[in-house]
């Protein structure tokens, strides 16, 4: 009997401090949780104000000092030319986000060494105007930040895997202003790299880091000013039978702009393939400082300019649309593949919401209030054939467009995630 109860006494011992154990464990994962998703949110709205500033400085404040546009496309090819020897130096940064993604998947971590060279590469291209949305070059930067926690704080290291997505979620929830197409973008992800864990469990983390993530970034907005202003939205969404009768054509039209979008980057690879590192980012600023002068509404991640177009669409020949949509694509995969490298997802939503302003103008006598219609079903359709994530795509484009067709965003989406599935040139 004495024996048999001190056994008993130990056995609660054990218990008792196992349990303690897990406690503290969880305790920590939540702070840490917590930590990175502030931390994380401080960096994208940091590396976004600096560009911004620096923007401003570049295209209006300079110009107006020397009285002379030229001034800028200089500036232009010396940011080309530092791009260029960074590049020569550190590795062709910042990598895209499959890129980043699939190191992390493959190799168990993101090297994060050249970490100064990395954000320098992601800030000039975006200040400069490239055709190309921040979030390639934040997401390996936050990725590399999650690496060092991993190394340096010995509890992270166990979950660095975690850790990762939870930046990638971060990141996209934040720069789309969207927090669940962040979670969902990592969530829907058939290569999903976390160790086994409850649905429940991650979805609790992801929604810890980016709520930390967004009231940071919400408290440096009031204090300093906001770091981006996020894409406009459509107000109403006509739906009539005749806008459901054209799904016909602006789906295939979305395919065909995926596979044209596909095309003009592997066209752009090759010829990049054979011009030196240097020169070839020094030719890619010397031509986004040239087009910003000369076509300011095919430049930049596109977000103002679709701001811009929503209320004067109707102002320009629908074939002047198309042109700036065909145009779009191919700067964006000029300018990813010459080295001022970026996201392509900023840049697709504007090209394609631009076709579908052309759409409507060639078939309705007043386009306008079908134009947030045709613009959700063809960017719909393009993303979906990029991303084959219909869910996440759809949580996307509310940013964008009115809830009242998001299940015409889903239909559209899935059209072109079951096409992208069985079309496969590379990049999604």
């Amino acid at each position: 009997m004495g024996r048999t109860g001190k056994v008993n006494v130990q056995d609660e011992d054990v218990k008792g401090s196992m349990s303690k154990e897990k406690i503290i464990n969880f305790v920590r994962l939540i702070l840490l949780t917590v930590l990175l998703g502030a931390f994380a949110g401080s960096v994208i709205w940091g590396l976004l104000k600096a560009t911004g500033l620096f923007s401003v400085l570049l295209w209006e404040k300079l110009p107006a000092f020397s009285g002379l546009k030229i001034t800028s496309v200089f500036i232009c090819a010396a940011g080309g030319l530092l791009t260029g020897l960074l590049h020569k130096k550190s590795g062709d940064y910042p990598e895209e986000l499959q890129v980043v993604m699939g190191k992390i998947k493959t190799d168990k971590r993101y090297e994060y060494g050249s970490m100064p060279q990395m954000l320098v590469c992601a800030l000039i291209p975006l200040a400069i105007g490239a055709s190309v949305g921040p979030e390639a070059g934040l997401t390996g930067i936050i990725a590399g930040l999650c690496y060092w926690v991993g190394d340096n704080v010995t509890y992270a290291k166990q979950n660095i895997e975690v850790f990762s997505e939870l930046g990638e979620a971060v990141t996209l929830g934040q720069l789309f202003h969207s927090p669940l197409f962040g979670i969902l973008a990592v969530e829907e992800d058939e290569d999903s790299i976390v160790p086994p864990m409850s649905k429940g469990s991650k979805l609790f983390l992801y929604g810890l880091s980016t709520a930390a993530s967004f009231f940071v970034v919400s408290i440096l907005n009031k204090t300093f000013g906001a770091a981006m202003s996020g894409f406009p939205s459509f107000a109403e969404a006509l739906a009539g039978i005749t806008d459901y009768l054209m799904l016909l054509v602006y789906i295939p039209v979305g395919i065909v702009i995926y596979i044209l979008f596909e095309l003009s980057e592997r066209l752009t690879s090759k010829i990049a393939g054979r011009v030196p590192v240097v020169l070839r980012e020094t030719i890619c600023g010397v031509v986004i400082g040239i087009m910003v002068i000369a076509t300011p509404l095919v430049m930049y991640s596109g977000e103002e300019q679709m701001g811009e177009l929503m209320g004067t669409f109707t102002a320009y020949s629908p074939y002047v649309l198309i042109g700036i949509c065909l145009l779009k694509l191919f700067m964006t995969g000029f300018c990813i593949n010459f080295g001022m490298k970026g996201g392509h997802f900023f840049p697709l939503i504007y090209a394609c919401t631009c076709m579908g302003f052309a759409l409507v103008s060639i078939v309705f006598s007043d386009p306008m209030p079908h134009a947030a219609f045709a613009a959700a079903a063809v960017t719909a359709s393009v993303l979906g054939a990029q991303l084959k994530k219909p869910v996440a795509v759809s949580l996307l484009l509310l940013l964008c467009f009115p809830v009242k067709i998001l299940l015409l965003i889903f239909v559209c989406a899935a059209a072109g995630a079951q096409f992208g599935r069985v079309f496969k040139p590379g990049r999604a």
